[in-house]
């Protein structure tokens, strides 16, 4: 397939929303298949007993700050991560393991859903610079054809010209691969967010 041509059909493929994917969105600039859930709620991933803040808000715990730290990394194994949990629930008098576990999944929550709307909004402006990259080589595709088409065209000059515009095709086109791998990243989050949700879940005293 000609380069030029490739460009434009690789542009219209990140301009238009996915099939199926644009009614869901409401968001026709979004290019990911995955769908778009800009912000999670606490319902969509917690199903343990309800979780009451204090009045005064959650007081300060540099233990579960920590433990939080630890359990957030996705490089973090999530059978380690439910050691780990179950190691600060044994450390804690059994009165106050439901109250503080509540306090860590409501940290790990916040920190997971900040790091996965950070994730979103850094695709729409990636997603934003491919659309004006391929702007600009289309515009420089029609630049060349026109040079070609001219009687007094210098050769030198459309060799040099074709040379540069396919070096900048190759590079859009790997960063349309990487936006491809980048779009799974909000879902891998939201899964890590439920499997730690579970855990802490499970290990709260039944009444």
């Amino acid at each position: 397939m000609n380069r030029y041509l490739l460009v434009t059909a690789l542009v219209g493929a990140l301009s238009m929303p996915q099939a199926g994917y644009g009614a869901v969105s409401h968001d026709p600039e979004w290019p990911c298949i995955q769908r778009k859930v800009p912000e999670l709620s606490i319902g969509q991933v917690w199903t343990g007993p309800e979780i009451v803040e204090p009045a005064g808000g959650w007081p300060r715990d540099a233990q579960i700050s920590d433990l939080t730290t630890l359990l957030v990394q996705r490089r973090n194994p999530m059978e380690e991560a439910k050691r780990q949990v179950s190691d600060y629930v044994a450390s804690l008098p059994r009165d106050q393991v439901n109250a503080k576990l509540a306090q860590l999944f409501m940290d790990v929550f916040n920190k997971l859903n900040a790091e996965r709307e950070h994730v979103i909004s850094g695709i729409s402006r990636y997603a934003q610079k491919q659309r004006d990259l391929a702007s600009d080589l289309r515009a420089k595709a029609a630049g060349l054809d026109k040079m070609r088409a001219a009687p007094d065209s210098n050769p030198a000059e459309i060799d040099k010209g074709t040379q540069q515009l396919s070096w900048e095709t190759r590079i859009f086109e790997e960063r349309v691969q990487s936006l491809t791998y980048v779009c799974e990243v909000p879902t891998i989050i939201e899964q890590r967010l439920y499997g730690l949700s579970k855990i802490i879940g499970d290990l709260m005293v039944k009444e």
